[in-house]
């Protein structure tokens, strides 16, 4: 596994295909977050919305680096092809990681707030749920479900405003309503960690019918 994260972490670096989602991020990062001020939901569940989008263009850039040739390979390798599959999710995964730190603090450093640890902690919690459901969606517009990039690109869109913008629906647009009315962070912490319990599980059975889908055809 650790190998073929790495096989993935040097291709993408290779062809460069983390530049346009990285830099999406870092955009919206400065349009939504610059000389803000007050409580710090609002201000983290919009970096948590940044993220979401980055993961999931970021997620279907990861699926698409082999064509069909070069992933056949790959698995056979590997001896799995969930496997491969678990590996490009654990390298978005990592990459958001990396992410949510400039998400944490760019903030706080382009804003002014009166910042805690309960602060710092809802929004990891916020980026994380958000990255967990971008990936997933990311894994299911994948080539491994959608043969042309058209339709994969379609759904990927309709079902990433659909996540943001559902009234109500859980987890994402929830944990952003909650964050957008609540400006106290110790009252959001249990909520927010059942969205990302549910986030989590979103990820968990995208896989699992992506990793379906992509065994019968093989």
């Amino acid at each position: 596994m650790i190998a073929l994260i790495r096989y993935t972490f040097s291709t993408v670096l290779h062809t460069q295909r983390y530049l346009a989602p990285v830099l999406l991020f870092t955009g919206l990062m400065g349009v939504l977050t610059v000389n803000g001020s007050g409580p710090l939901p609002p201000a983290y569940a919009s970096s948590a919305g940044a993220l979401f989008v980055c993961s999931t263009w970021l997620t279907i850039a990861l699926m698409s680096l082999d064509d069909s040739t070069q992933r056949a390979i790959v698995v056979v390798s590997s001896g799995r092809s969930l496997k491969v599959l678990l590996a490009v999710i654990g390298t978005a995964l990592l990459s958001c990681l990396a992410l949510m730190v400039f998400g944490l603090f760019f903030p706080l450093w382009v804003g002014s707030y009166d910042v805690t640890a309960v602060d710092l902690l809802l929004g990891l919690e916020a980026q994380l749920t958000c990255a967990l459901v971008g990936i997933a969606i990311g894994v299911l517009c994948s080539r491994l479900v959608f043969r042309r990039q058209g339709y994969a690109l379609v759904a990927a869109l309709a079902l990433v405003m659909g996540t943001l913008f559902a009234k109500g629906m859980p987890p994402v647009n929830r944990l952003f309503n909650l964050m957008a009315t609540t400006p106290d962070s110790a009252e959001l912490l249990a909520p927010a960690g059942g969205m990302l319990a549910i986030a989590a599980v979103i990820l968990a059975a995208f896989t699992a019918v992506v990793q379906f889908v992509a065994a019968r055809k093989e």
